[in-house]
């Protein structure tokens, strides 16, 4: 659960803006839209070897 605690005199704009970047920091919507729809064991091991072949051309 991610948790923000609001500063004195703190706008809301501000807090939602840390909110927001503490959960992109947690990856909790990334883990969301995975989760999302059931996906075959065969894409996982597709889209696993994509990553990987991008991750080594850096």
């Amino acid at each position: 659960m991610t948790k923000v605690f609001s500063d004195d005199n703190e706008t809301f704009e501000s807090l939602l803006r840390r909110f927001t970047k503490k959960v992109q920091q947690d990856g909790i919507l990334s883990e969301v839209r995975r989760r999302e729809h059931f996906e075959p064991p065969s894409i996982k091991r597709k889209k696993k070897a994509a990553a990987k072949r991008r991750k080594s051309i850096r």
